[in-house]
């Protein structure tokens, strides 16, 4: 069980006040994604919120079925593996999320299926396109992802995006997002990518 929404960061509120996040917050699996996001730094947990918010609309302008809950959960996580010092190893900081995504999925007792397709949202992530065979949730997850931190897909829900950060601002996110990116070794992120040096 997470902390109650309102001892969350104020900085999230707006965002937590929102349809798509308000109808979560009973949600004890949503709760403890909340509760685990309050350990990232605080612009990382707001992209995290906002890549959310962005999937979602964009799941709702198509009229695709998700795991809204699972994918709250994979956003929380998506950029988990930004964090620390520790060694990456294979697939970067986006394998390293997936991994700690995996974690925290078992011990709420997801299911092996969903715990996969989940975990698999978090590790493509950074692809710069979905594989043709993702489901629903990667596909969701990468376009929310891309489309908070360069704009991509912004005609997609048209406007979003700038009132997201509006609500909840990020000043000059995306510029330390890419200084963490390449602090991770960038030849490491990508899925499939060699984890030699050159």
């Amino acid at each position: 069980m997470g902390v109650p929404p309102r001892e969350l960061p104020a900085a999230w509120q707006p965002l937590l006040g929102l349809p798509a996040l308000a109808e979560l917050l009973g949600h004890p699996l949503a709760g403890a994604a909340l509760t685990a996001l309050r350990g990232l730094p605080p612009r990382v947990a707001v992209h995290s919120l906002r890549t959310f918010l962005l999937a979602d609309a964009r799941a709702r302008s198509l009229g695709t079925a998700y795991d809204r809950v699972g994918l709250l959960a994979a956003a929380a996580f998506h950029d988990a593996g930004l964090v620390g010092r520790g060694p990456l190893g294979p697939g970067g900081f986006a394998g390293r999320g997936a991994e700690l995504l995996d974690r925290f999925l078992t011990e709420h007792e997801v299911g092996a299926g969903r715990r996969a397709t989940l975990t698999r949202a978090v590790r493509e992530h950074m692809r710069p396109f979905p594989a043709r065979d993702a489901d629903p949730e990667a596909r969701l997850l990468h376009f929310g992802a891309w489309l908070d931190v360069t704009g991509r897909g912004e005609r997609r829900v048209p406007g979003l995006r700038r009132v997201l950060a509006e609500q909840a601002p990020t000043p000059w996110f995306p510029v330390s997002f890419s200084a963490r990116v390449v602090a991770c070794g960038l030849r490491r992120v990508l899925p499939g990518s060699s984890t030699t040096g050159r």
